[in-house]
């Protein structure tokens, strides 16, 4: 209980509070190691090589019929580095991405697909603020070197599992915040009005505002069943709002019930995966408004404490956890009905 009460105080400081980082213009050459993605170390999981954590959570690795290329949120925030992209062959940073990302997040697909999650040079947390700000991705902006390196890596990595993993199989695309970020662009170069599209089972574009049109044929899916198309959701505790007005407009999907409900109540939601690694279900009622989707307080072990926060995306996907992880098993087998 008291572990919990420092951390959650750093939450709240650290979200309130202005950073300063320690800040270096960007220089292509002098950038961290490029990805091979011939090489198992450049990819934080491959099928059939689950580190031990994704195991105790999704058991031992069963092929599946359906693929999922899983892009992680921005985890480089360290203000002593200056650099403005991460290194993926730092060992405290990999370890970062597997015990975190991969074990709270995209675990949710496991039991439909099988998961290739690539280590990209992401862009430091620092690009969001001025003066490196890539919000609206600006040419001039100084950040945008850094983000776009992170999307050649992303971009090498996908055009390798095309060729060398795929096998023809579907695929689902699992994101969240700088993820998401650059999986809109990857979308949009191999999927949008692209042969590609006919594979697609769906892409769960987590963490970050999407207008409906953002795509030319992919579209926001209303049914739990629907492919071919997108969800996305943007989550924050029960009527509260960030204090800028970014998400107005934006898609928000009803991660329990998958289609236009507005309203959900506890009774209908079937999990979230906590940091105990165990399953709560009924834990939390969820309500759909413009851009953002409001979540009671869960009810876990310190709720107290999360009671407090006012700001989940942190927790976007593990709220949702089980939820996910039916819904694209239903997809998948949606997706194979309809195309044979």
């Amino acid at each position: 209980m008291r572990n919990n009460f420092w951390i959650l105080l750093f939450i709240i400081f650290s979200t309130n509070c202005k950073m300063a980082y320690k800040v270096s213009d960007f220089d292509k050459e002098s950038t961290p190691l490029k990805p091979n993605y011939s090489k198992n170390h450049s990819w934080a999981i491959l099928p059939g090589k689950y580190s031990k954590d994704l195991i105790r959570i999704t058991g031992d690795y069963i092929e599946k019929k359906a693929d999922v290329f899983y892009i992680y949120p921005t985890l480089f925030s360290d203000k002593k580095n200056p650099s403005l992209n991460a290194d993926i062959f730092n060992q405290d940073f990999r370890d970062e991405i597997i015990q975190k990302a991969i074990k709270y997040q995209a675990s949710a697909w496991v039991s439909s697909a099988n998961l290739y999650a690539p280590f990209y040079r992401q862009a430091h947390y620092r690009i969001f603020s001025e003066p490196y700000s890539i919000v609206d991705l600006r040419n001039e902006s100084p950040g945008i070197g850094a983000w776009n390196l992170a999307y050649e890596d992303i971009k090498d990595a996908f055009e390798y599992y095309l060729k060398n993993y795929n096998d023809g199989k579907p695929i689902i695309i699992a994101t969240h915040s700088q993820g998401t970020m650059h999986a809109i662009q990857l979308v949009k170069d191999y999927f949008d009005d692209k042969p590609l599209k006919e594979k697609l089972v769906a892409a769960y574009l987590i963490g970050t505002r999407i207008l409906p049109n953002e795509f030319k044929s992919i579209k926001p899916m209303k049914s739990p069943d629907d492919i071919g198309g997108f969800v996305s959701w943007n989550t924050y505790k029960m009527n509260n709002l960030p204090k800028k007005k970014w998400f107005i407009g934006g898609v928000t999907t009803n991660p329990i019930t998958w289609d236009n409900k507005k309203y959900s109540e506890k009774e209908e939601h079937k999990g979230l995966l906590y940091k105990d690694g165990k399953i709560y279900s009924n834990a939390l009622e969820v309500r759909v408004s413009d851009g953002i989707l409001w979540s009671s307080v869960p009810k876990i072990p310190g709720r107290f404490f999360l009671s407090l926060v006012k700001n989940y995306h942190y927790a976007d996907i593990n709220l949702f956890w089980l939820d996910i992880s039916k819904n694209s098993q239903d997809r998948v087998d949606q997706w194979y009905l309809l195309n044979n």
